[in-house]
């Protein structure tokens, strides 16, 4: 990787984003990308106590959906491996339990989803429990990866050529994702991810700029695309001081 590298972000919102990164090589992008899916911690629950289950579930079953729940993660420092948080559900029927009717032990740590059903209770049914949430990484589970969908690809850039002839037919061009016009950045959903739209009357030639990534990153929750980013540089960070610490010894 150079010493140098921007980020300039396309689309932004709390759970989604896509950026762009200049200047990063090839494998230092999937590091990334790796990065983001196994190695930040989060909080979700790893153990749960039933103290009454009346419902048409196992309690393995409700204990594996409520692991799946996505819980909001404390800033980095807050807890470390082997902290844990409790949180308590108590619902009857009729009625469904949802993510939102768990009760933490630390405003920190909450459902990061108010509304994710957890069991439908019929009339009698009840549903009392306690479980704990302690940090875990997404390489160990996958309820500990926050980065739910990321991904990255080239960015592209478009040269205009010729006008076509009135007699030439223009065959569609697909693209996606976000290409690079004129020093302007693109995202394909605006001309329908078909340069033929976007340039009806002329030739196009599209190539990779190199050392150039665009990421799409959606996160569960359980903090935002920004921290999960950051998260994810830090511990990669980490580990390459770790490795030089390793070789001078």
């Amino acid at each position: 990787m150079s010493e140098e590298y921007d980020v300039e972000f396309v689309e932004r919102d709390d759970r989604s984003a896509r950026f762009l990164v200049r200047g990063v090589t090839p494998a230092f992008a999937n590091g990334i990308r790796r990065a983001m899916i196994a190695d930040v911690p989060t909080m979700a629950i790893d153990e749960v106590r039933f103290i009454e289950n009346s419902s048409v579930m196992f309690d393995e079953q409700l204990a594996l959906r409520l692991g799946l729940v996505p819980l909001t993660t404390p800033p980095a420092g807050e807890f470390v491996d082997g902290d844990v948080v409790t949180l308590s559900i108590d619902v009857e029927g009729p009625g469904t339990a949802y993510s939102g009717d768990l009760v933490s032990s630390d405003d920190l740590v909450q459902p990061a989803d108010q509304n994710v059903p957890i069991i439908n209770l019929k009339d009698g049914q009840r549903l009392e429990a306690e479980a704990d949430a302690a940090l875990g990484r997404g390489k160990d589970h996958a309820k500990h990866q926050g980065g739910v969908s990321v991904g990255y690809r080239h960015l592209q850039r478009v040269e205009v050529g010729d006008e076509l002839s009135e007699f030439e037919d223009r065959e569609p061009q697909i693209v996606r994702g976000v290409i690079e016009d004129d020093g302007e950045l693109v995202s394909t959903s605006e001309f329908g991810h078909d340069l033929a739209e976007r340039y009806p009357e002329h030739d196009v030639h599209v190539e990779d700029v190199p050392n150039a990534f665009v990421f799409h990153v959606e996160t569960d929750g359980s903090f935002s695309v920004e921290e999960l980013v950051t998260r994810a540089v830090d511990s990669i960070d980490e580990r390459a001081k770790s490795l030089e610490e390793a070789v001078q010894l």
